[in-house]
């Protein structure tokens, strides 16, 4: 039989705001600092009058201010989950992929087969990593997403104020991001770009895959031949939608599925490529180009290909 999982009730607390919660509403500032605590029951305390900033009532969206106290009453709440202990080897696996790193944010050249992060059975993922290789950093959290298969550049933000700033550029396309894959067969060279709407959908096992489709979002993937081989092209991918596996989906509608997509290369390609040793996903993060949260400066950075990855390039390269 398992049992509850524990909690606390926390005396009075008096929360000094630093820059790094300048900016936020005071809702999501106590969602964040109150774990296990229902989010109704962080807006009845507010609604109250139960929660104060400098002795005063605030409303839930409240901008925070460096310097506000704010004043949380006694709550009960639940203990954090124990670390999950990741195997040294990952962790200089993962320090020794660092691409970028200063007080803003880090990027990282994330291997294939590495998740962002821990959930649906997988116990850790990349974020959890970077929080034991870098444990005196309060706030360390996701930019952005790659699929586990995916290898290549992601980045985490240090501070809120950064984190808000890159959401901002994701969201008004201020962000280039730049994607090399494997594809089968020879790209054809009049395709530039394929532009068509893609829908999540859930099969009856359970699985969730993406289909093009008329009545899902828009979608548009910008598309470059870098080389051409032997029944396999190397391509470059601009997605100028964020989409889930736009990339792959919208190689395999343009007659290219990706080498190793398991989810959407035919069965007897894919069959012929695990023969060929060709084992994983072949799709990479190449670039990420922006503007620096903080400075503004330009930035320009590039993931390498990992060795793994490489060996399949020269095994598709001997054969042509």
């Amino acid at each position: 039989m398992n049992s509850a999982p524990e909690s606390k009730i926390h005396s009075v607390q008096l929360i000094d705001v630093d820059e790094d919660y300048e900016g936020q509403r005071l809702d999501n500032f106590l969602i964040t600092r109150l774990k296990g605590v229902p989010k109704s029951k962080v807006y009845q305390i507010i609604r109250k009058g139960e929660v104060r900033v400098n002795k005063k009532r605030k409303k839930a969206d409240y901008r925070l201010v460096v310097g506000d106290q704010v004043r949380v009453p006694p709550i009960r709440t639940a203990d954090p989950k124990p670390q999950v202990k990741v195997y040294d080897k990952t962790l200089k696996l993962i320090e020794d992929s660092i691409v970028y790193e200063d007080d803003s944010f880090m990027a990282i050249n994330k291997p294939s087969g590495i998740a962002v992060h821990g959930g649906s059975g997988i116990t850790w993922g990349l974020i959890e990593a970077v929080r034991q290789i870098r444990p005196d950093i309060r706030r360390l959290e996701l930019v952005h997403r790659l699929d586990r298969d995916t290898s290549g550049i992601i980045l985490i933000a240090k501070k809120r104020a950064a984190l808000s700033v890159f959401h901002q550029y994701l969201q008004s396309k201020q962000m280039q991001k730049i994607y090399h894959a494997l594809v089968v067969g020879r790209w054809p060279k009049h395709k530039k770009e394929v532009d068509v709407p893609l829908r999540k959908i859930e099969l009856a096992s359970g699985e969730r895959i993406v289909k093009v489709d008329g009545k899902g979002k828009s979608s548009k993937t910008e598309y470059r031949v870098l080389n051409a081989y032997k029944g396999y092209s190397l391509v470059e991918a601009s997605p100028i939608t964020g989409r889930t596996h736009q990339i792959r989906v919208h190689c395999q509608f343009a007659g290219c599925s990706i080498v190793g997509d398991e989810k959407y290369c035919p069965e007897e390609e894919l069959q012929l490529q695990k023969d060929m040793g060709l084992n994983r996903l072949c799709l990479h993060a190449r670039e990420l180009r922006f503007k620096h949260p903080e400075s503004g400066k330009p930035m320009k950075l590039v993931a390498e290909y990992g060795s793994d990855l490489e060996q399949i390039l020269n095994k598709v390269k001997q054969q042509s």
